[in-house]
């Protein structure tokens, strides 16, 4: 579709359909992810809930059900801290293709001490991005099989104050978990964008597209019960920063307009509208950082030593 015909303004409350498509979403079972879930559900398509814990996606989709009329929902067992299980699980999708997947699953820490995933990996760079990393590797003929697919990663506002240390990547050096996490999604979204670069220079029909969600709190969020339960006095106390930052049933909207929106490019940034922190999805400029593209190709050299994958896809 080109740029310049003539659409209606996109709305988030009445997406476009999308029957006969699938949809996964990895981390689909709570916060961001669930959401990205519920509304993708609402369009037809067959919506796979990717998640540690079957039995948490499982409540989810009875939720998202209890919603969605006829909501088209799998879950598969996922788990991006452990490498050797990827294969098995894209296995257990058994799909003919896959028409987008939607890169949300992550871990977040607070406090030390540094954890490791059982690769010997810290923890949130071996989930957040070295996981999804290799979890595209096994994805891609899946992705090649559908007619224009997306990979949508979900970076993090957290991310546009933080530099990647591709001398330290794991951070064993220097430990500080906030920052760690920050770069861990930076690593994300560098690797969304490379991976867009690697995909058109094959002429490849798959796209990647990079979002964030913005502030996304818990206390702004409806509830989901028992995905989750906001109190009265919760949502009392977080009225005044709702004029700054949004729940995360609105931090999923980039996502899920990444997903269906015909006019969306791959290689671009979508967030919220107001400051980058909340409202309805638009495009925003590539973040300066993120279009160093010397320092996302080593990054990208980096990842595959660290998990053997290489997620690019076969020159045709």
């Amino acid at each position: 579709m080109s740029s310049t015909s003539t659409t209606s303004p996109w709305d988030v409350r009445r997406l476009p359909r999308a029957d006969g498509r699938v949809f996964l979403v990895t981390g689909g079972n709570a916060g961001i992810g669930y959401f990205v879930a519920e509304q993708l559900a609402t369009t037809g398509a067959t919506v796979v809930l990717g998640s540690r814990n079957v039995a948490k996606a499982e409540a989810a989709m009875d939720s998202i059900r209890a919603r969605v009329a006829g909501a088209r929902l799998r879950a598969v067992r996922l788990d991006l801290a452990d490498l050797s299980s990827l294969e098995a699980a894209v296995a257990s999708l058994e799909v003919a293709h896959l028409d987008a997947v939607v890169h949300n699953a992550g871990v977040a820490l607070d406090d030390p001490p540094r954890q490791e995933t059982v690769d010997g990996h810290e923890i949130m760079f071996g989930t957040n991005h070295l996981g999804h990393f290799a979890l595209t590797a096994w994805l891609m003929p899946l992705l090649s099989a559908a007619p224009a697919a997306r990979v949508v990663s979900m970076g993090s506002f957290a991310a546009k104050t933080e530099r990647l240390d591709l001398a330290d990547p794991q951070s064993r050096e220097d430990y500080r978990p906030k920052r760690t996490y920050g770069r861990s999604k930076l690593a994300q979204m560098y690797f969304g964008v490379e991976l867009d670069r690697r995909l058109r220079a094959v002429g490849s029909t798959v796209s990647s597209v990079v979002v964030h969600p913005g502030g996304a709190l818990d206390s702004l969020t409806p509830s989901r019960p028992p995905i989750h339960v906001r109190t009265t006095g919760a949502r009392l106390g977080a009225a005044p920063a709702g004029l700054l930052v949004q729940g995360k049933h609105e931090g999923a909207w980039p996502a899920v307009r990444a997903v269906l929106d015909p006019e969306v490019r791959g290689g671009q940034l979508w967030g919220p509208r107001v400051f980058g922190l909340r409202g309805e999805p638009r495009r925003e400029p590539l973040w300066n950082h993120l279009s160093d593209a010397s320092l996302a190709s080593r990054l990208w050299d980096t990842s595959h030593e660290l998990t053997g994958a290489d997620p690019g896809p076969a020159r045709t």
